[in-house]
């Protein structure tokens, strides 16, 4: 795990506080609404600080709020200095960082700068003439053309919003590269002008301010392959075929990295989490979050959180089933990659980019799984090595959207590029497996608006106001004022496994990770041990089935010391043995530990 210094009089001395904090990810436009427009705002996020103080937040990321056109939700810029205005102002963005550091709570900002908006100047200018100084700011490149005379683009590379990654530009006669929809350009990082004009405008602008970091958005694709030839045909009945490995970890990525750390984010003391896609090696992820490397003090890799998609590129909503044996030894592989490393890591199980946890790793089938389901999957990450990271609504149990709505309610680009293109197909039931596979999965189910009471719209916005997106039918009986005084409520267990993450922070943020029974699919099993290396240890049992489970022998685990029960979802403080293995119902977790920590 690195060199991890421990002071018995300091506690962990030495370490950057952004290692043991909770990360709490809120989606502004789907968040609070101050001023009756259906739209989240800043002023709704600030008037929210307390209940995140009180939750045990340390850092709030907020998603994209800058000058947008919102073909895809704030993640196409038209202007990295102004915000959104339905989201407020700058002077806004100063009153939540005052407020928030108030509390010591940190602020980070969601940093989009492999591409742009089309209406961002610099592409204005960009697409106005091949002679203007910013034509290369961006990725331009002459057509091909078949045999016939027929325009082609230069590659064959599919996008990730379905369709071909370049647009033609009738006034210079090239086209331009976009990864995701044609209203989000790439920039050129080739260009030092084009990356050094991001550093002073996109990030030292808004450090000045007193922003504290950034969550880095698709961070290795800044790097892209220069021979720029045809990827492989691995559909043939598509025109536009997969082809991450012509963009991700490109040639120069760490250099470019290395090169924003330097420049940027260590002169400000700023922290880093970037956006890690289509890296699932290792040794691939290793040189990103290095300390030695000097690049980036977080990433996040996505193999558990995908867990149920497709490819990501091509039949990514085309559902596919997994045990939860690949769900434990994934989480064992991101467990202990940075095991004998100066690398760090991250926890999460959701984001916007993500269907709901409980519906996806949970169950919903009743109120009484749900709850139980939403308690273990909070003591699992709780207990997980790493930053931990929550999403919007995670703390209270949110679920996706009810399945019985149409396709209308969905209105993320992704979503609708996909449904769009199984339509176009004209295979019915290509279709069907889309929509089902979107119900499981799409990224809109994260972004429908925060449940806080039983008043209208959830009391996300007022009475008369029009949501920009549907309330959850769900919403009287999942809030925060239903749970908040219950002390039996999902969100009072995460209060408390936040707090004692914290309490026992030398086993469950530091401590080493290994899996116990690995091919159990109905009982996750793992021990945590200390990091500082004395003999405290922790056994997490969580039984995520529908039946009663026995679980390992803890006593057994325990080198013959005492287990004690630290904490159950059950909230039952004996444990229930059967020849000295716990006996768990049906979604239930328990963490043992063999000492008592005064």
């Amino acid at each position: 795990m690195g060199s991890i210094t421990w002071d018995k009089n300091n506690g962990w001395a030495g370490e950057p506080y952004w290692k043991d904090a909770v990360f709490y990810q809120v989606y502004p436009a789907s968040f609070k609404d101050s001023n009756g427009d259906g739209w989240g705002d800043l002023p709704g996020l600030i008037s929210k600080i307390d209940y995140l103080h009180e939750l045990g937040v340390d850092v709030i990321w907020v998603s994209p709020i800058f000058e947008s056109p919102q073909k895809d939700m704030g993640y196409d810029v038209s202007d990295y200095q102004k915000i959104y205005e339905p989201y407020g102002s700058i002077q806004d963005v100063d009153r939540l960082l005052h407020e928030a550091h108030l509390r010591d709570i940190k602020v980070i900002l969601d940093l989009v700068v492999n591409h742009t908006s089309q209406e961002h100047e610099w592409f204005k200018e960009s697409r106005s003439s091949k002679e203007n100084p910013k034509r290369d700011w961006y990725i331009w490149k002459p057509a091909r053309y078949d045999e016939n005379g027929t325009r082609h683009p230069p590659t064959n590379w599919r996008g990730y919003f379905a369709g071909p990654t370049w647009t033609w530009d009738e006034q210079t006669q090239e086209y331009y590269l976009h990864l995701y929809a044609p209203d989000q350009p790439d920039l050129n990082w080739e260009n030092e002008e084009c990356r050094n004009a991001i550093y002073d405008n996109t990030m030292r602008f808004w450090l000045d301010r007193g922003v504290d970091g950034f969550r880095i958005d698709t961070v290795n694709k800044y790097s892209k392959r220069q021979d720029y030839v045809d990827a492989p045909i691995t559909d043939p009945k598509s025109p536009h075929q997969s082809a991450p490995e012509m963009w991700c970890n490109g040639p120069r990525i760490h250099e470019f990295i290395h090169e924003m750390n330097r420049k940027v984010l260590a002169p400000f003391g700023a922290v880093s989490v970037g956006e890690l896609s289509n890296t699932p090696h290792p040794d691939q992820v290793i040189p990103y979050v290095s300390a030695a490397a000097q690049e980036l003090d977080m990433v996040f890799e996505f193999s558990v959180i995908r867990l149920g998609t497709g490819n990501i590129l091509g039949p990514k909503y085309i559902y596919q089933p997994f045990p939860l044996s690949k769900l434990k030894n994934l989480t064992e592989k991101w467990q202990s990659f940075v095991t004998g490393t100066d690398a760090w890591t991250t926890v999460f199980i959701e984001n916007h980019d993500n269907a709901r946890a409980v519906s996806r790793f949970g169950d919903t089938s009743s109120t009484e799984m749900w709850i139980r389901s939403a308690k273990t999957i909070a003591l699992w990450q709780a207990t997980l090595t790493g930053t931990l990271f929550l999403y919007q609504g995670q703390e209270i149990g949110m679920t996706n959207m009810p399945q019985s709505w149409g396709i209308e309610e969905y209105k993320d680009v992704e979503s609708s590029g996909f449904y769009a293109e199984a339509v176009a197909s004209g295979d019915s039931e290509r279709l069907r497996k889309t929509l089902h596979g979107l119900g499981h999965l799409a990224r809109d189910h994260s972004r429908i608006p925060f449940q806080w009471d039983d008043s209208p719209h959830a009391g996300f916005t007022s009475a008369e106001a029009e949501p920009w997106m549907r309330v959850h039918d769900d919403y009287r009986s999942i809030n925060v004022a239903r749970q908040r005084g219950d002390p039996t409520s999902i969100l009072s267990f995460y209060k408390q496994v936040l707090a004692l993450r914290k309490q026992h922070r030398e086993l469950f943020v530091f401590g080493a990770f290994t899996l116990l029974d690995p091919e159990n699919e109905a009982v996750f099993a793992y021990t945590k041990t200390d990091a500082k290396g004395s003999r405290r240890k922790a056994v997490v049992v969580l039984n995520m089935s529908k039946e009663e489970e026995v679980g390992p022998d803890v006593a057994a685990e325990m080198s013959g010391e005492e287990p004690r029960l630290l904490v159950s979802t059950s909230g039952e403080g004996s444990m229930k043995l059967r020849g000295g293995r716990p006996v768990l119902r049906a979604w239930e977790g328990r963490v043992y530990v063999n000492y008592d920590k005064h």
